[in-house]
């Protein structure tokens, strides 16, 4: 249990992909313009991380590695994120027809976000178990999910702001997104401090 919280708290907040290791930066900018899509990609993109990191673990260690196969393990698993986020397009547009609709071309573009891929990359190379590959995933899913809510809320803030013109939009947005990438910095070492009072 004490292995799955350290996960937890370096996926979440020391190592958050998109603030620390600046993994899926495209849909961070792209979507967090209101919160109730950031909350929509959040949910996709857990969804689309956890089982994208499931199957590709089941890929890699019973397919790939035994047939010596490993040189294409990046192609199989873009395709099978493909699969994934192709499912979710379908059913939103099915079941959630204006959360489809507001999230336009970021939605298929979880396809290509790296953060996806480098979860189950980071898997693949740290050799991790079945349980302990999809919690950190699905960790590093939350922790993309969280980063994306707290800027569409500051986002959300700042366009009622009157910044000066330079600042404004996209400047905006980056400056905001470097503060909060900076205070996350503060989090580091915690996953070791607590590793070491779990001891």
């Amino acid at each position: 249990m004490a292995r799955y919280i350290l996960i937890l708290v370096s996926a979440v907040l020391v190592n958050n992909f998109v603030l620390s290791r600046f993994l899926g930066c495209c849909p961070f900018l792209g979507v967090s313009k209101r919160t109730d899509t950031a909350l929509g990609m959040s949910g996709a993109v857990v969804f689309v991380m956890t089982v994208a990191s499931a199957v590709t673990w089941c890929l890699d260690n019973w397919v790939l590695r035994p047939n010596n196969l490993g040189y294409i393990h990046t192609l199989a698993f873009i395709l099978v994120i493909a699969a994934l986020v192709q499912f979710i397009d379908i059913a939103m547009k099915r079941f959630l027809p204006p959360l489809h609709a507001a999230l336009g071309i970021f939605l298929p573009l979880i396809t290509t976000n790296c953060a996806v891929l480098g979860a189950a990359e980071l898997n693949s190379k740290q050799g991790t178990g079945f349980l302990e590959s999809v919690f950190f995933s699905f960790a590093a899913a939350i922790g993309f999910g969280l980063a994306l809510v707290i800027f569409s809320g500051i986002r959300e803030k700042l366009a009622h702001a009157d910044p000066p013109r330079c600042f404004r939009g996209v400047a905006v947005a980056l400056v905001t997104a470097g503060l909060l990438a900076l205070s996350f910095m503060g989090f580091s070492g915690l996953d070791r401090g607590l590793e070491r009072i779990m001891q």
